[in-house]
């Protein structure tokens, strides 16, 4: 059942079993010694009294849920009320003997309300004894024999009773180290599978920027690309924009995309380029694919700026917008492929730029005399 702890689950349990065995005992061995003695005729009322409890309580006991407090703080008066009935209805000499039938019924009553409330459950029982007790000693002046007989039914009665309690102690605190351990069983399974995601996307993520680095390497390697070429040169820098990101990309910041972005600056500027950087706006939940996306053509315009270099970050509520002007021409990059697309009639001075769309992102480039500006924007809805 959802929402029900283990101590309601193990509670709803043994009302069930103790309203079942309430009802045999009653029936089986308390009728029998009230129709074969001759009792008063608070006896009978006494009786139907104890059978209506169960009855009334049996409706929530069978569905499995608690007794509402009114039911139970009923439940005990009236209980307790019959039992203090059925032993002033007993004939001579019968207390705690075989027509004092309520003596053992009553404690099985009691458990079947209060099996949740100890401290409520032993002061019944208390009370129960209290008063059988008392009713004992005002009957009339008890003999050895008879006081020994009743210590020995209290003793033997109660003391199974109260046994039953601790085992039902015993079984809930089973139930709650179980339910404990499934649940730490559990977030553990549930750390390892979050943990083996991040690893497989870490996997991925490198994997993915090591596809353009390897080929790089293995040409220089072989000798197939002269290091000191600006073309090899551009290569190498865009490459270790890339993985400068890829590394940011895991880390845990505030700002991500600004942490990225940052990255990429660095690299640039160890490259001995100037590069300046101005953020405006409030920080803007960005997916990660989205921001590989937008650092991308900021890897390629760095990667083949010659000496300086601006970058900008812009963010509103409705979109992300991050754009770069740098002193070098689109086709030195070695940033992703677009397709035409530019009004050169916008600005005589602009030659025909680029525009593209990689995945939720709008890339355009333009080339402004011997500057280039790139930008990349995602409308965030």
């Amino acid at each position: 059942m959802a929402g029900v702890t283990a101590g309601e689950q193990v509670f709803a349990s043994i009302r069930l079993v103790l309203l079942g065995a309430v009802a045999v005992l009653q029936l089986g061995l308390s009728l029998p010694p009230l129709l074969a003695y001759e009792h008063g005729p608070g006896a009978s009322v006494a009786f139907v009294v104890l059978a209506l409890v169960p009855l009334v309580c049996a409706g929530w006991i069978t569905r499995r849920r608690p007794l509402p407090r009114v039911v139970v703080a009923g439940g005990v008066v009236a209980v307790l009320g019959a039992s203090v009935l059925a032993t002033a209805a007993l004939p001579a000499d019968g207390h705690f003997g075989a027509a004092h039938w309520s003596f053992g019924l009553v404690g099985w009553h009691l458990l079947m309300l209060l099996a949740d409330r100890v401290p409520a459950l032993l002061a019944a029982f208390g009370a129960h004894l209290a008063a059988g007790i008392a009713q004992f000693v005002l009957a009339g002046p008890p003999d050895r024999v008879s006081i020994g007989a009743a210590g020995v039914v209290v003793l033997g009665v109660t003391s199974f009773q109260l046994g039953v309690l601790l085992l039902a102690r015993v079984l809930l605190r089973t139930a709650r180290q179980a339910a404990e351990l499934a649940a730490e069983q559990e977030r553990a399974a549930t750390r390892a599978a979050l943990a083996e995601q991040w690893a497989q996307d870490l996997r991925a993520g490198f994997a993915g920027g090591l596809g353009t680095t390897l080929p790089l390497l293995a040409d220089l390697a072989d000798g197939v690309l002269d290091p000191r070429a600006e073309d090899t040169r551009r290569r190498c820098a865009f490459a270790a924009t890339q993985l400068r990101r890829l590394f940011a990309e895991h880390d845990e910041v505030p700002d991500p995309l600004v942490h990225e972005v940052a990255a990429c600056v660095d690299v640039a500027e160890r490259r001995g380029l100037s590069v300046s950087l101005a953020v405006s706006g409030s920080v803007v939940p960005v997916p990660t694919e989205v921001r590989r996306e937008l650092t991308g053509p900021v890897a390629s315009a760095l990667s083949a700026a010659r000496r300086r270099a601006r970058v900008s970050l812009l963010r509103t509520d409705g979109e992300v917008r991050l754009a770069v002007i740098a002193d070098a021409a689109p086709e030195a990059g070695p940033g992703p492929a677009t397709g035409t697309g530019t009004d050169p009639e916008v600005d005589p001075k602009v030659d025909p730029g680029v525009d593209g769309v990689s995945g939720r992102v709008d890339v355009r480039s333009d080339t402004y005399g011997g500057q280039t500006r790139m930008e990349a924007r995602w409308r965030t809805s």
